[in-house]
C-alpha cells in the first residue's frame, strides 16, 4: 500500500477509456477447492474475456489448502495470461482477501466465491459505479427487489435473521452483509483494511460497517443467486463468530475507538462534478426554491408576527433547509461528519442575510413609512438577492471550503 496522508482520499474520478494495466482484480478466495477451482476459474475467465471492456486480472487466494488446490491454482496461473495466485499459510477468507487486495495494483478490487453461486451477469453492474467514480464500495444483495435466490429454508432464515440483527444493533442500511460478491476502489481499501480486525467470515461485515459509519458510498446490486449444495460453511460456528464480531465492533463504535475521522474527511472531500459554473447553477436552483419558500412563509407569518419577526422566522427556517440542500447538492458533502459545524457557520451566513434584509426593511420604512406590501416585498427580494450572493461566497469559501475541484460521477444507485 502507498503511504499517503491520512484523511486525504484521492478524488473519485472515472478511469480513462483506454487503460493498459488491469483495471479490475477479481480475487477468488479458496480453501481445499480442488473439485471446483478449475471449472469455476475457466468460466469466470471466459466471462470476463467476453464481457468486460477493460483489462482485468483474476487472483486465486489460497488460504492454507491441504489438497491439490495450490497445484491447480499454479497451473492455471501459468496457463491463463490474466490469472495469478498466492498462498497463505493460515486459513481465513478475510485474511486471503486482505493479502490479495493489499498487493494488487488494480484501481478496482473485487471478490467472489469459488462456487460462483452469484450469476456472473451482475459483475459488470457491480464494478461499473466504482470505475465511473460514483461509489466507493459495491455489494451484491440477495435481499433486494429484483434478486432471485434459490436456497434452502435454513440458510434463508439464518441470512435474514443475521441482517436483521445488524440493522437493529448497529443501525446499518446496507441489506446483505455476507453475499460473497463485493468490490471496492483500491484507494478506499487502502484506508479501510487497517481498520478491519477480522480475518474470517465477519471480515465483510466489519468492512461495510466501518465504511458506512465513515460516510462512504455503498452501491447495492440485486443478484441472482443459487445456493451451492456442497457448501462446507458451518452455519452454527460461523453465526456465533459473527455475533461475537457484532458485539466487538459495537463496543468499539460506542467507545469511539475506531479512527473514522480520516475516512469521514475523505468522504466529504469528494463532491458532485463541476467547478464554479456548475456550483453556481446548482446553488441558483436551490436558491430559487428557498426564495419561493421564504416569500410564502413571510406572507403567512406577517399578519400575526409583523414584518421584522416574520422576516426573521421565515429566513431562519429557509436558511437551515438551504444549508442542508447546498451541503449535499451544491458542494457534494455526504455523511454526517462536520454537520454541526456546517450549520453553525451557515447560521452566521443567515445572520448576515438577516442583517441585510432587516436593514433593507428598516431603511424602506424610514424613507417611506407608508410603503405598500408590494414595495415592501420588492425591497425584500432585492435584499435577498444580495444576501444570496454573499451567502454563496461564504458557503464556498468558509462553510464548505476545499470543494472546488471537479469530479465526474456517472453511476446511479
Amino acid at each position: 500500500m502507498r503511504n499517503e496522508p491520512p484523511g486525504i482520499l484521492r478524488e473519485r474520478l472515472p478511469l480513462p477509456a483506454r487503460h493498459q494495466e488491469p483495471v479490475l482484480d477479481v480475487v477468488v478466495p479458496v480453501h481445499n477447492e480442488e473439485a471446483d477451482l478449475e471449472r469455476s476459474l475457466r468460466r469466470l475467465h471466459a466471462h470476463l474475456r467476453e464481457t468486460f471492456p477493460y483489462p482485468f486480472r483474476i487472483t486465486v487466494a489460497d488460504n492454507a489448502s491441504t489438497d491439490r488446490t495450490p497445484l491447480i491454482a499454479a497451473r492455471l496461473a501459468a496457463e491463463l495470461p490474466e490469472a495469478g495466485w498466492l498462498h497463505l499459510a493460515e486459513k481465513g477468507r478475510g485474511r486471503a482477501l486482505r493479502a490479495a487486495w493489499s498487493h494488487s495494483t488494480a484501481p478496482v478490487l473485487a471478490y467472489l466465491d469459488v462456487d460462483l453461486s452469484t450469476d456472473l451477469a451482475a459483475l459488470l453492474p457491480l464494478v461499473a459505479p466504482l470505475i465511473s467514480g460514483h461509489s466507493d464500495i459495491a455489494i451484491g444483495t440477495r435481499l433486494a427487489r429484483g434478486s432471485r435466490v434459490v436456497r434452502g429454508p435454513k440458510r434463508e432464515v439464518v441470512s435474514r435473521c443475521y441482517n436483521a440483527i445488524l440493522r437493529s444493533t448497529l443501525d446499518v442500511r446496507f441489506s446483505d452483509a455476507q453475499c460473497g460478491f463485493k468490490a471496492v476502489r483500491r484507494d478506499v481499501a487502502e484506508r479501510l483494511l487497517p481498520m478491519v480486525e477480522d480475518g474470517e467470515w465477519f471480515f465483510d461485515t466489519e468492512l461495510l460497517v466501518i465504511a458506512e459509519r465513515a460516510g462512504l458510498r455503498i452501491h447495492e446490486v440485486p443478484v441472482d443467486w443459487v445456493d451451492d449444495p456442497d457448501s462446507r460453511v458451518h452455519i452454527l460456528s460461523t453465526a456465533l463468530a459473527d455475533l461475537r464480531g457484532i458485539a466487538r465492533i459495537g463496543r468499539a463504535l460506542a467507545a469511539g475507538r475506531l479512527p473514522l475521522a480520516a475516512l469521514r474527511r475523505s468522504a466529504a472531500e469528494t463532491g458532485p462534478p463541476g467547478g464554479l459554473p456548475a456550483q453556481l447553477l446548482r446553488f441558483a436552483a436551490v436558491g430559487v426554491v428557498s426564495t419561493a419558500g421564504y416569500l410564502l412563509l413571510y406572507a403567512a407569518l406577517r399578519p400575526a408576527a409583523g414584518p421584522q419577526a416574520a422576516n426573521a422566522l421565515a429566513l431562519l427556517v429557509c436558511a437551515v433547509a438551504n444549508t442542508a440542500a447546498n451541503c449535499r447538492l451544491t458542494f457534494g458533502v455526504r455523511g454526517r461528519a462536520g454537520a454541526a459545524r456546517h450549520h453553525v457557520r451557515g447560521l452566521v451566513a443567515f445572520l448576515i442575510g438577516l442583517a441585510l434584509t432587516s436593514g433593507a426593511l428598516a431603511a424602506l420604512h424610514h424613507a417611506a413609512p407608508g410603503a405598500g406590501h408590494r414595495v415592501e416585498t420588492g425591497a425584500l427580494v432585492a435584499a435577498n438577492l444580495a444576501a444570496t450572493l454573499l451567502r454563496f461566497l461564504l458557503l464556498r469559501s468558509w462553510v464548505f471550503p476545499g470543494r472546488h475541484a471537479p469530479r465526474t460521477e456517472t453511476g446511479s444507485r
